[in-house]
């Protein structure tokens, strides 16, 4: 395998609320190019979601199946619902040189980086504070008092981790954030 035309694989992680899926969005605008990986789920499909584009919706015995027989390069129960990554999608995009962006937990980018070494460059995208990121989360509106709740309660043990990545962008302010977030992806795809 020629190590030249290999893609990239660019992860953000972050913990809920953080402004990841924000700064994704406009990744996307800026680097056409760059693949967004489609993730297989068990969580029913949302208003506005198409299967294969969002997500690969399908039910909990296929996922197992697939799970058993290694075909995930990551997975997780969220909230009781399964999310998992694709191995043989991956492997094939990044061999026929596509670079792609991940949208990971912490436990997702870890078997990422297990897995793909350096390979796989995981930017670490952290909210100014856990006061702020409960605010919005409240902004959002999206979600029960109890799954805030959870979701604070993760953000401190992922929060932990923040120096554990290969970049780490505070997003205080998104504009700025999102101005350092593309000066890192630029300097992974050697632009």
């Amino acid at each position: 395998m020629n190590e030249e035309v290999e893609g990239k694989i660019i992860i953000i992680v972050s913990a809920s609320g953080a402004g990841k899926s924000t700064l994704i969005k406009k990744l996307k605008i800026d680097f056409p190019d760059l693949l967004e990986s489609v993730s297989f789920t068990t969580r029913p499909i949302r208003e506005g979601e198409v299967d294969g584009v969002h997500y690969n919706f399908i039910d909990v015995e296929t996922f197992l199946k697939m799970k058993d027989s290694g075909e995930f390069l990551e997975w997780a129960n969220v909230h009781g619902k399964y999310y998992g990554t694709s191995k043989k999608f991956v492997e094939e995009k990044i061999q026929d040189g596509q670079n792609i962006l991940f949208d990971l937990d912490v436990q997702g980018t870890d078997s990422f980086k297990t897995y793909f070494k350096q390979k796989a460059h995981a930017i670490f995208i952290a909210p100014p504070s856990l006061k702020e990121l409960e605010s919005r989360l409240r902004g959002r509106a999206t979600d029960s008092e109890t799954a805030i709740h959870q979701r604070i309660l993760d953000a401190k043990q992922e929060l932990l981790r923040s120096d554990d990545y290969d970049y780490k962008v505070y997003n205080d302010e998104i504009e700025i954030a999102y101005v350092e977030l593309k000066n890192i992806v630029n300097e992974i795809l050697g632009n």
